[in-house]
């Protein structure tokens, strides 16, 4: 599988790994779900597995506690941590100011839980997940499933007063049936196009009776560390208004003779 990554899986692998590398010995990390962050929560596995490190791991689904544990890191659930350190986790789309749009994964209600319990929300994406405005991507939306049609006729009324391109809606579906979260709950799609004012709609959003929470993640974000197809990274800190970018590795060192199919 070396030489068979396509650049996108490359820039995912080098961003999460950069993140990877950041938690230390002894911390509580949040651990987000998604394809970005498998490669986060695999490194991670490896450094517990390599180095000896010890940390207490939070995951946002099902899925990645079930990967965490098989990498061999502890995994408690946030009532016993209290409180991260840091929580890594991908993303559907982030603007200039690092918020996001997250959800496709159908998990974004423990991630902005997580997220929000923790001192830093460390992002990884590749390069392609950047936009100037939010909305190109579907914005998921939880809803309980009584009445969810409901919801649903109230959320597009709601959108008829938003600065937004599209108003159109979908229930997600797996299968012939419709998706179901960790929760119990469904998940709205909307089709929006884009977003003109991301603060405002995730606020009426939440008015809305059945809504339990949006993928909207306004001022949560504090660092994002990008992934290029040729190895680059570039790590942004909102907070601190840096830049660093990391070059490819030399030749002589190649960071992908240790993935595994």
């Amino acid at each position: 599988m070396t030489g068979e990554m396509s650049p996108v899986d490359k820039a995912k692998y080098v961003a999460a790994r950069r993140a990877a590398d950041m938690v230390q010995d002894g911390m509580r990390v949040g651990l987000g779900t998604g394809s970005t962050a498998v490669w986060m929560v695999r490194r991670l596995g490896e450094r517990v597995k390599d180095e000896g490190l010890q940390i207490k791991g939070v995951p946002t689904s099902s899925r990645t506690a079930q990967l965490a544990r098989e990498v061999g890191i502890e995994v408690v659930s946030l009532d016993q941590a209290g409180w991260l350190d840091m929580a890594i986790d991908g993303a559907d789309e982030f603007d200039g100011e690092l918020n996001l749009i997250k959800g496709g994964g159908g998990a974004h209600l423990q991630e902005k839980i997580v997220a929000t319990a923790s001192d830093r929300m460390v992002v990884i994406a590749d390069a392609g997940k950047e936009v100037e405005t939010l909305g190109a991507f579907p914005l998921p939306v939880e809803v309980v499933p009584f009445g969810w049609q409901t919801t649903r006729t109230l959320i597009e009324e709601a959108l008829d007063t938003m600065d937004v391109l599209g108003t159109s809606t979908a229930l997600r579906m797996n299968g012939e049936a419709p998706f179901v979260t960790d929760e119990g709950n469904h998940i709205l799609d909307l089709h929006l196009q884009r977003i003109g004012n991301a603060r405002q709609l995730a606020l009426v959003l939440n008015q809305v009776p059945g809504v339990v929470e949006n993928g909207l993640f306004i001022d949560i974000c504090d660092k994002v560390v990008i992934g290029y197809g040729d190895g680059r990274v570039e790590v942004r800190d909102i907070n601190e208004g840096t830049i660093e970018t990391d070059q490819p590795a030399e030749s002589g060192e190649n960071l992908f003779l240790d993935i595994v199919d």
